[in-house]
């Protein structure tokens, strides 16, 4: 991959067994590469590579798959967490976020401007990964589901083109994004509908 702009691991870097650590420590499974993309060139370029050698491919936004999902044996790990920017309105009214960024990161961009979306109830959660399953949250009795708030997604398919997928581009591969899980491609990024949230909210935990 000689226009790779990352960094690409084995078991043979001394980084690797950072990098392979997901939330679950159960997981055990060794990726033959782990591949750290910059941005959705980087995507493209190890996709590609990842053809030639016939290797399967696994996509990590935040790492939380109780199932180890973000991981694969002997395959390619597109890692996408330095994907990780969350740019915010004007008007608060919308957020485009990285597909690598996680929940704590989207948040923090978003508080200065009394937003918010549906996200994850652990801020170490990765946004895409939630949010391409469903994405249950706080605040989805009020806003909706994580999903029901996606406006668009940039996605790399398997033939390396990149698309946006939306209401109004690509509408049903956008259906089939807002919840239908993986295997549509690769979102490098998402745009979200954000709320008006009160400065001071109160809710009630009950614990048997």
């Amino acid at each position: 991959m000689e226009n790779f702009a990352g960094t690409l691991l084995t078991p043979d870097d001394a980084a690797y067994e950072a990098a392979r650590a997901v939330f679950n420590s159960a997981i055990e499974t060794r990726p033959a590469v782990i591949a750290q993309c910059e941005n959705t060139a980087d995507v493209q370029e190890a996709l590609a590579f990842a053809q030639q050698k016939s290797m399967p491919v696994a996509v990590r936004s935040g790492g939380h798959s109780v199932a180890g999902a973000s991981l694969v044996q002997d395959g390619l790990v597109l890692d996408l967490r330095r994907m990780n920017g969350v740019s915010i309105s004007p008007d608060g009214r919308s957020a485009v976020v990285g597909g690598g960024a996680d929940w704590g990161t989207f948040d923090r961009a978003a508080q200065p401007f009394g937003a918010a979306t549906t996200g994850g109830r652990v801020s170490t959660t990765g946004v895409g990964g939630l949010t391409l399953g469903g994405g249950s949250g706080w605040i989805e009795r009020k806003c909706g589901l994580a999903c029901d708030n996606l406006l668009a997604v940039e996605l790399v398919l398997a033939d390396g083109r990149t698309v946006t997928a939306s209401e109004t581009e690509h509408p049903d591969l956008f259906w089939a994004l807002r919840g239908g899980g993986g295997n549509f491609g690769v979102a490098t990024s998402f745009t979200f509908r954000l709320h008006p949230l009160p400065e001071f909210s109160f809710a009630l935990m009950l614990w048997p």
